[in-house]
């Protein structure tokens, strides 16, 4: 299949002709810092694996075309992605819109009260992924009668005041249409044991609680942040390889990268190269069918000048080979008399978290038929970088676990995260 002719048209989606075709996403756009990696964030958030690439651009306008195919058991909804591509993409003059300068988006609090069972918060997860509402903080806490207490802190995806630009007068979550799909989302999830649900505006000191976390055991910083440690596993995968080039081009630094597939791979490679301040002309991108991937990427510095610093060279090298060996910290540890999970993700520069982190870590953890009695998302700065910490105590009935049983869950709820097991 070649590459698509650019059109008038911002974003266009092809199916294949096949069953079992990648999906063509064709981007044509004005270009902006950071464009690359929040287009791959979004189709992450989608759901979506992306096993070719090509993008280029020359500081003004840029295109770009993802081959992608949508992971199975999660129903697909290509005109909603569409329509989200276009939000993101810069409008060219007279027609331009800054969505980097609209106000943040509204904090709501859902609370609702039900019965225990496995898979519950999963099953919630998902309901409000499909209802486009974004989890940005959760505590779940468990009674000795079974009753579950839940606290989600939301946002609602609607609520973009972009929309507006694309036509989509759909409700928001302050109205009570919206309100009202929201509970009979719940319901059709809960059946009878839910006994009570409510939403209400979080005021600032609720939503103070986003920032606010209880610290990270040191044990537990010490097993999942050792950069020396994650540094020296980069350097001796023998299936990972970076390297740069400033042979090939008069005005650009090549970044080769050869890896295993994994979930959100572009993702990770994007992000990391925003954060560092490099910028992407030209990249090509390949996941063969046997699990490995190839990546070329003509890359200057937010100069505009080739990568030539030899320690700027090696560091760059250094953050991407962890980046991509281990993009996700999972451990398992002993909190008092419960065994407490912990998932931990870096936080992008301007403040973005990975999508659908809990949401797969729920899911792992339902097909494992575990049952989670408190879960919290808070944020912590270890060393210079902000984390995205996901702590779920799975309770006592846990705490004196074998090793293999252990193993069992770490690697279930890691296997999951980067995509190496099949979803349901």
């Amino acid at each position: 299949m070649g590459i698509p002719k650019p059109s008038d048209e911002v974003v266009q989606v092809r199916h294949g002709d096949v069953a079992g075709e990648p999906t063509v996403v064709s981007i044509s756009c004005p270009d902006k810092t950071g464009l690359g990696c929040d287009l791959c964030r979004l189709v992450l958030l989608f759901g979506l694996n992306i096993v070719k690439g090509d993008m280029s651009t020359d500081g003004k306008w840029c295109y770009i075309v993802l081959w992608v195919v949508a992971r199975p058991g999660r129903p697909m909804r290509w005109d909603l992605l569409k329509d989200r591509l276009v939000h993101l993409c810069p409008v060219a003059a007279p027609f331009a819109f800054d969505a980097a300068a609209a106000a943040s988006p509204q904090v709501f609090l859902l609370k609702f009260c039900c019965y225990d069972r496995i898979g519950l918060l999963h099953d919630v997860t998902r309901a409000l992924c499909e209802l486009e509402l974004t989890i940005r903080r959760v505590k779940v806490s468990t009674t000795p009668d079974g009753r579950v207490l839940d606290l989600f802190f939301i946002t609602d995806a609607r609520s973009n005041p972009s929309y507006d630009i694309c036509n989509d007068f759909r409700e928001l979550l302050h109205t009570k249409n919206r309100r009202e799909e929201t509970y009979e989302k719940l319901q059709s999830v809960l059946g009878d044991s839910l006994t009570s649900c409510e939403i209400e505006s979080a005021t600032e000191e609720m939503s103070s609680c986003l920032q606010a976390s209880a610290l990270l055991p040191h044990s537990a910083v010490e097993q999942m942040f050792n950069v020396e440690v994650v540094e020296e596993q980069s350097r001796s995968c023998g299936s990972l390889s970076v390297a740069m080039d400033n042979s090939l081009s008069p005005v650009h630094t090549l970044i080769q990268i050869q890896c295993g597939d994994h979930k959100g791979l572009v993702y990770d490679i994007m992000r990391t190269l925003k954060d560092c301040n490099i910028q992407i002309s030209y990249g090509r991108f390949y996941a063969s069918q046997n699990g490995s991937c190839e990546v070329d990427l003509f890359a200057v510095q937010s100069d505009g000048k080739k990568i030539i610093d030899q320690n700027r060279q090696r560091a760059l090298c250094s953050r991407l080979r962890m980046e991509l060996h281990r993009p996700l910290r999972v451990a398992l540890v002993n909190r008092g008399p419960d065994t407490e999970l912990l998932v931990a993700n870096p936080v992008e520069v301007s403040g973005k978290g990975r999508p659908l982190v809990f949401y797969d870590i729920t899911l792992a953890l339902k097909k494992l038929h575990k049952r989670i009695f408190l879960a919290e998302i808070g944020r912590h700065v270890v060393g210079d970088r902000e984390w995205e910490v996901y702590r779920v105590h799975l309770g006592e009935e846990n705490h004196e676990l074998s090793s293999s049983l252990r193993s069992k869950i770490v690697d279930g709820v890691t296997n999951m995260l980067m995509g190496w097991d099949s979803p349901s």
